[in-house]
């Protein structure tokens, strides 16, 4: 799973999968899941990002994670 914010459009890409998006829906204003060729959601685009959630922290709790990459631009 990857998280990728765009500061210019405020946009927040939850990446949930390396699958292809092959198709979008809108599910609520600025909200958008995106699907692969089997209909699985492989990720989740927010515009106005900072607006619905607090980008100013990330919490984890009992996930399995096995590799932790933090990145700063």
């Amino acid at each position: 799973m990857k998280f990728s914010y765009y500061p210019e459009t405020d946009s927040l890409y939850i990446d949930l999968s390396e699958k292809v998006s092959e198709d979008s829906r809108e599910v609520a204003p600025g909200v958008v899941l995106d699907f692969d060729a089997e209909g699985n959601l492989v990720g989740i685009d927010i515009d106005h990002a900072s607006k619905i959630a607090d980008l100013s922290k990330l919490e984890a709790e009992a996930l399995p994670i096995a590799k932790l990459s933090l990145a700063r631009q």
